[in-house]
């Protein structure tokens, strides 16, 4: 086979695996869309616990409850069918890597979901109801009513699902780097001071600018990096690619004397 048409062969299974992968988020978007309603009611949980009694939010325009529902369920769609994506995207590269490479790459696919639905549901529980009720405080003071629009209240925790489920994957990362070797442990122990500082520029980015939810990224992104350092030691001491010379650990001296090979 000519190399034209090697490339066009790939390109042909390229464009199968995006349309296998675009059928199903497109029914599971209108599998999503059908209980929109009720997954709009779950993920606004945090803010009706967080508004005063007897109050409920609203919508401020008339088709601001259809595009509301319409992102809700297609990024419902897009998450229920992340795992068939990353399945077709794997399928599509994995013939054309080495053993050593497949048996890193897949537990990378897996941990990367992981930690994004983790850093999801920790913004959820966690994250959403604090900042609310950080907010609404101020409003209480003041003795004004509270009204809350809903096409806004997804707006911003959309924001805040994409800053924690993005800033979760930093362990995801750490060992992708270790693995491709541009960072060593050491190295990622030397940046901590520099990552301690650069967490809570990250947290002012991504987050709203109050401290309660800022805090509450910067110091699980510090302990995620800490993580991200021991996870990438292990690999570094466990994983090693069978055709690569053995690799001196991080704190062996370079400088050690050899001995001389005898004739």
């Amino acid at each position: 086979m000519s190399q034209e048409e090697s490339f066009v062969s790939h390109l042909v299974e390229l464009r199968n695996r995006v349309i296998r992968a675009l059928v199903v988020v497109m029914v599971m978007f209108g599998v999503a869309f059908y209980f929109s309603g009720e997954i709009m009611k779950f993920l606004s949980q945090p803010l009706y616990q967080a508004l005063p009694e007897g109050t409920r939010p609203i919508f401020i325009d008339q088709a601001g409850a259809f595009f509301t529902l319409t992102k809700v369920a297609f990024l419902t769609g897009v998450l229920a069918s992340l795992p068939w994506i990353l399945y077709q995207a794997w399928a599509f590269v994995a013939p054309g890597l080495y053993e050593h490479e497949r048996k890193f790459a897949l537990p990378l696919i897996v941990s990367s979901v992981f930690f994004l639905l983790v850093g999801i549901g920790f913004a959820y529980v966690f994250v959403l109801p604090t900042a609310y009720k950080f907010f609404f405080s101020f409003a209480s003071q003041t003795g004004a009513d509270v009204m809350q629009d809903l096409q806004k209240y997804w707006d911003f925790t959309l924001a805040i699902f994409f800053g924690f489920g993005l800033t979760f994957e930093v362990p995801v990362i750490e060992m992708l780097l270790v693995k491709l070797g541009m960072v060593t442990p050491k190295q990622l122990r030397e940046a901590r001071r520099y990552v301690i500082v650069g967490a809570f520029v990250v947290a002012a980015v991504l987050t709203p600018p109050d401290v309660i939810s800022q805090f509450m990224l910067a110091v699980p992104l510090i302990l995620l990096y800490e993580l991200g350092i021991w996870l990438a030691g292990f690999l570094k001491a466990r994983s090693r690619n069978p055709e690569a010379e053995p690799e001196e650990d991080d704190e062996a001296s370079a400088g050690a004397p050899t001995t001389p090979e005898k004739p």
